[in-house]
């Protein structure tokens, strides 16, 4: 396997949710493992996500878990996820997926360096950036 970077995200007990909704909004195919399965079945987490994988046909990956327990979950502002790239159409429905239910910080827009870019907190808190080039020619 090639080395690749990606982001982990870790949730307060709705990875589920929020792994299902970021299926929705880039497709592909998503492998869901619950603390249950890693053998802590009868607790309060069984259920819970022990860790999700998202790949997604244009290569996008993403993973996610719920908090483990004895762990802090604390949302916070020192991360984003970034989307970038040139088919605008493609960008432009991320966008529209993502922010929806969320919050805007950045509307999706031309900005002074040329790209169109916007910034998001989507329904899950999680901050997002997109980021539409000019297409390579």
């Amino acid at each position: 396997m090639v080395s690749r970077l990606n982001p982990y995200l870790s949730f307060g007990g709705d990875a589920r949710q929020a792994l299902e909704f970021y299926e929705e909004v880039f497709g592909g195919d998503l492998a869901l493992h619950t603390f249950g399965e890693a053998g802590q079945q009868g607790t309060p987490v069984a259920d819970k996500i022990m860790h999700g994988l998202l790949q997604a046909p244009n290569g996008f990956t993403l993973m996610g878990s719920d908090t483990p327990p004895g762990m802090d979950h604390t949302p916070g502002n020192n991360f984003s996820v970034s989307l970038s790239g040139d088919d605008e159409a493609e960008l432009r429905g991320y966008w529209e997926k993502l922010s929806a239910g969320g919050s805007v910080a950045v509307p999706l827009e031309k900005q002074m360096w040329g790209d169109v870019f916007g910034m998001c907190t989507d329904r899950f808190g999680v901050p997002w950036m997109v980021n539409i080039s000019e297409p390579q020619s």
